[in-house]
């Protein structure tokens, strides 16, 4: 397989009201810049609706390499201006579960995910879609989005996965179960369902989910967690993260290019942490959209 250099030059977005942006905003960018890499421009955004339009100035000015410091929603948000546009997707993890910088196999401390961008090569790889909304690593329905769309922010940005935990036992306490229709081009599938992933990769809130999905296989993972209780939810979580040897005990995987998802009653969507959409949708792989900074093979 050809494989490619990643360019010299880049503009670095960091997303500084995330956990650790603030904070490592100014080391970044000693860092990158003592690396090799230079630096065309450097933006600390304290508002987050303003990455993406950050992000679409740097490509659009003309940056051969965009580095996005921030979690899996900043990713996300950004990664639609790098579809069909000849610029590579650095990805600087800053989040609390960087989910994203996981799957591509990225070092999680700062250091090692600068030697990357510095050393590493372009790949390839696909997105994920919800209806029209790209995302880079994975979408969820169920107790996650409520999980999302209430957690608040000083929980998450202080106490980082723990504050998730406790907040997601909150949330469990008025969580109910859905019906669930999925189909994959094969038929339709009906099933009673607590959760279900939309894996553009294997890993979900920081914890693999799936030995299967992968950012380059062309197909979409659709993980269920099947039946209607609290407890075979929170196993599933706890044997997934510890990869115990029953861990897909409680869980149904489909595949596809194109998947239909619906659900009585309607649920929330988290596509990559941010509540965006809502059932019923169409689930769909984007083949080779972007070019991302990889390690070398």
């Amino acid at each position: 397989m050809e494989t490619r250099p990643l360019p010299r030059e880049a503009t670095l977005v960091v997303n500084a009201h995330s956990r650790k942006g603030e904070a490592m905003f100014d080391t970044a960018r000693t860092a990158l810049e003592a690396a090799g890499v230079t630096l065309i421009a450097a933006h600390a955004v304290k508002d987050p609706e303003q990455m993406n339009a950050t992000v679409q100035r740097a490509i659009a000015d003309g940056a051969p390499m965009v580095i996005v410091g921030g979690g899996d929603g900043s990713m996300s948000g950004t990664v639609d201006e790098f579809v069909g546009r000849d610029c590579v997707f650095g990805v600087l993890p800053l989040g609390t579960a960087n989910s994203f910088a996981r799957t591509l196999g990225l070092p999680l401390d700062l250091e090692g995910a600068v030697a990357i961008l510095a050393t590493g090569q372009r790949r390839r790889i696909d997105l994920g879609m919800i209806d029209e909304d790209y995302f880079v690593n994975a979408a969820s329905l169920g107790l996650s989005p409520m999980i999302g769309d209430t957690v608040p922010h000083k929980l998450k940005r202080y106490l980082g996965r723990i504050g998730y935990l406790l907040w997601a036992v909150k949330c469990s306490i008025g969580f109910r179960a859905f019906r669930l229709t999925i189909d994959d081009g094969s038929g339709e599938r009906r099933m009673w369902a607590t959760e279900v992933r939309i894996l553009n990769g294997p890993y979900h809130g920081g914890v693999e989910l799936s030995d299967d999905a992968t950012v380059d296989s062309g197909e979409l993972v659709v993980q269920a967690v099947v039946g209607r209780s609290h407890t075979r939810l929170a196993w599933d979580w706890y044997a997934k993260f510890f990869k115990l040897r029953d861990r897909n005990a409680h869980t149904e995987e489909f595949r596809g290019a194109s998947i239909r998802i619906d659900t009585r009653p309607g649920q929330k969507i988290s596509i990559d942490g941010e509540v965006l959409a809502r059932t019923p949708v169409i689930a769909r792989i984007a083949r080779r959209a972007i070019e991302v900074a990889a390690p070398a093979a």
